[in-house]
């Protein structure tokens, strides 16, 4: 039996880019998705939402149920998981995927848009960690993985973009702290994070496009991801997991088909 058949995974920020591939390479398992954002009517600019990557999980071979959330709200992060919950029957994995990002100077940085990461990064990770727990703690093999950096506090990390790191590490730091907390429970708690940058919109928003050419698709963090939560989660807690040297552990050598364009030099992760 595939290892993620019929297991529920909750995803926040589902409807593209690293969450979407997550739920597409689960599905291929059976297991039962349930993909959340804020993404109902199709954005001018940027593909997916609930509905499309519903119907993908789908064709993938998984059952799905889609449902709007504003990870900023914690009454609707309550509301969904709770409903998620009852209509799978509980919930054995978390993906903390939602993300905002904004790659600006203190003095460039509006307040408006640190309080927006600092509460969909941070604060919604903790938020949505918290509701989900009482239904992991019920799981045979539950997990968190959280789409966050390894924490460094070397200067360098945070001169360029002090609110964004700030708002990063503290997903991070939810990791650390959970893992070690739920530990004896059984949960695993990690963070997985890319070592080159990620043809995402946030990527092709935020960066030259060089660099987006210079990516690798999002496979790479889904097909990492998968092995992270087919592991016992009493043995792999607080770690914070590098996409390839996680594909590397388990044999693989060649990534030439990961990249956008195999043989161009890659771009590495601004936090590596």
């Amino acid at each position: 039996m595939p290892a993620l058949k019929d297991k529920v995974i909750f995803i926040t920020g589902a409807t593209r880019g690293i969450g979407r591939e997550i739920a597409l390479r689960a599905a291929r398992d059976g297991a039962k998705i349930v993909i959340t954002g804020k993404t109902i009517d199709p954005h001018p600019h940027l593909p997916g939402t609930l509905a499309s990557v519903a119907d993908e999980v789908k064709s993938a071979g998984g059952k799905t149920l889609a449902l709007p959330l504003d990870v900023r709200d914690e009454n609707q992060v309550a509301a969904v998981v709770s409903e998620a919950a009852q209509h799978f029957g509980g919930i054995d994995i978390l993906i903390n995927n939602a993300s905002a990002i904004s790659l600006t100077p203190t003095l460039e940085t509006s307040v408006k848009r640190y309080d927006l990461m600092m509460a969909v990064n941070q604060r919604a990770t903790f938020v949505t960690s918290q509701a989900c727990l009482p239904y992991l703690q019920k799981s045979v093999n539950p997990h968190i993985l959280t789409l966050s950096p390894p924490l460094n506090l070397q200067p360098k990390w945070f001169a360029p973009h002090l609110a964004y790191t700030m708002a990063k590490y503290g997903m991070s730091l939810c990791t650390l702290g959970l893992a070690e907390e739920f530990r004896e429970a059984g949960i695993a708690v990690n963070s997985l994070w890319p070592k080159t940058t990620i043809a995402t919109a946030a990527i092709a928003v935020n960066f030259p496009k060089d660099i987006l050419q210079a990516s690798r698709y999002p496979t790479i963090v889904a097909d990492a991801a998968y092995t992270i939560l087919t592991k016992n989660s009493r043995s792999l807690t607080g770690h914070f997991f590098i996409d390839e040297e996680v594909l590397k552990e388990e044999g693989i050598k060649d990534f030439s088909s990961y990249a956008l364009n195999p043989g161009q030099a890659l771009f590495p992760d601004l936090f590596l």
